[in-house]
């Protein structure tokens, strides 16, 4: 069983990526994965504060959390990364289809300002073996 599977079936994942000085940020993102996947599919800005954070560490919590962000469920430890190529693609692919239509109006207001995006992959964290 996947850490992961209690996010089945969620809209909302709050995603919690941690500062240089330790303090976590807690963001509520759109996410997407693939039945029997075991990576999670988050997209943002490339100048967003996530991807800025991710990029320096990619230690974050993942938990269900509705639109506003109460957590609703247990928080989750796991390891986040950039994506691109084909794992961009298929990330952007999955959201498309499961925010579908209001991740398609979002695009098209996006051409009004025009930013680079990313595809943060999120993988559950692996534990070091016993000492």
């Amino acid at each position: 069983m996947s850490s992961f599977e209690i996010l089945q079936g969620e809209r909302y994942l709050n995603l919690e990526s941690f500062r240089k000085s330790g303090q976590g940020v807690r963001t509520p993102v759109w996410f997407a994965s693939e039945p029997g996947n075991t990576s999670l599919y988050v997209y943002s800005t490339a100048d967003s504060g996530k991807a800025k954070r991710i990029r320096r560490s990619g230690v974050v919590r993942v938990a269900p959390c509705d639109a506003r962000g109460k957590v609703t469920g247990p928080w989750i430890d796991a390891q986040a990364s950039i994506v691109a190529g084909e794992a961009f693609r298929r990330g952007m692919q999955l959201i498309n289809h499961k925010y579908r239509p209001w991740k398609q109006l979002l695009d098209l207001l996006s051409k009004l300002r025009p930013h680079e995006r990313v595809v943060i992959a999120i993988r559950p964290q692996i534990e070091p073996p016993p000492a």
